[in-house]
């Protein structure tokens, strides 16, 4: 899955616009990225655990090798939100 494809799922499943949830998707990724950059472990219910099993660094950035435990029990999709009914 690409970004965009990410983001294009976000926006179907929370019902949201694009122009708010592309800013948030991004620093979304760019802390996971600053976090598994940094070599903690990410615990992120319902995705899992991440941790770095091994890391070899090149001359124009790293290679990691990464484990991810999940739990058996199947995700549970996020419920579309109520339509607004609000009177003015």
């Amino acid at each position: 899955m690409r970004k965009k494809e990410l983001i294009d799922n976000v926006v179907a499943r929370a019902g949201i616009k694009k122009k708010d949830a592309k800013p948030v998707i991004e620093a979304m990724l760019a802390e996971l990225g600053e976090t598994l950059a940094s070599g903690r472990s990410l615990i992120l219910p319902p995705l899992g655990r991440l941790r770095i099993n091994r890391e070899k660094k090149l001359a124009n950035g790293r290679v990691m090798v990464v484990k991810l435990r999940q739990n058996d029990a199947p995700l549970k999709a996020v419920p579309a939100p109520k339509p607004e009914t609000g009177s003015a």
